[in-house]
């Protein structure tokens, strides 16, 4: 991209040209396995996040080495320590690997990539200590588009005592989104709803059994709440929620820093 904006400044090709160019670059293919949206985040904001579930090992692999050498950084969401070791034995040396076991996300960037911290500021609440994998994806994403992450984990409305020190503290550090994950009838994010002035991005789980198991209770009843400031993903969608709440708090970081400037 680079390159093609050089160009156009020298008069070395037309507004058209280059906007040819830079659609032909937007996507690179590799082979006729993959296409990879690697101008994503500069055309909205978040990286194209690779979803391991259901590929091949080694598939999973050879596209974390093409995005990896596209843009210098690779997300995998849903991945096991199998796409793990394959990711590891395929990148140069010197990449930077994070495996989170707990979120099944791997990140790898390129010596010296580095994140630009946005200010955005996102609350991760979850209902029991089931839902932490689901939150660890929401704080994985938010934190690779620049978020600070303060996150507090089992403080469900089964014991509602719980919940309330965890938020007060979320809003004494003056967070700009708060992501409640729950499954079974999936309250939590009615209840924090009604006690803060920050939006609530709802997240369901799959805990839970027999009728509505399987976070169908929790979506419906996260769909159906009565406190108003609610946004539902879908059951177990973390890196949704993670991505959501992020440009909502990059968004109020940009206002922030502009009021700060008197701009």
């Amino acid at each position: 991209m680079r390159e093609i904006l050089g160009r156009l400044a020298r008069n070395e090709i037309s507004i058209d040209e280059a906007e040819r160019l830079l659609r032909v670059t937007s996507i690179t293919e590799l082979a006729d396995m993959a296409k990879l949206d690697v101008n994503r985040e500069i055309r909205k904001g978040f990286p194209e996040i690779i979803l391991a579930e259901g590929k091949r090992t080694e598939d999973v692999a050879r596209i974390a080495l093409k995005m990896l050498e596209s843009v210098g950084r690779v997300i995998v969401s849903r991945g096991n320590k199998e796409h793990m070791d394959a990711v590891k034995d395929l990148i140069p040396e010197d990449a930077d690997l994070n495996w989170n076991e707990r979120a099944g996300m791997i990140v790898v960037k390129r010596k010296g990539f580095t994140i630009e911290r946005t200010g955005g500021r996102v609350g991760v609440l979850t209902a029991g200590t089931s839902d932490i994998p689901i939150a660890e994806e929401v704080k994985v994403v938010a934190e690779e588009m620049g978020c600070e992450v303060f996150s507090a984990y089992d403080a469900g409305v089964a014991g509602i005592h719980r919940l309330f020190l965890p938020v007060k503290e979320m809003i004494n550090w003056d967070v700009d989104v708060i992501v409640a994950i729950a499954g079974r009838e999936g309250a939590l994010p009615t209840v924090v709803a009604g006690l803060v002035d920050v939006p609530i991005i709802g997240v369901p789980t799959s805990i839970g059994y027999g009728y509505g198991g399987k976070g169908v209770s929790a979506l419906m009843s996260m769909l159906q709440a009565c406190s108003l400031g609610i946004a539902v993903v879908n059951i177990d969608s973390g890196v949704a929620g993670g991505t959501i709440a992020a440009l909502i708090a990059n968004r109020v970081a940009g206002a922030r820093r502009s009021r700060e400037s008197g701009n």
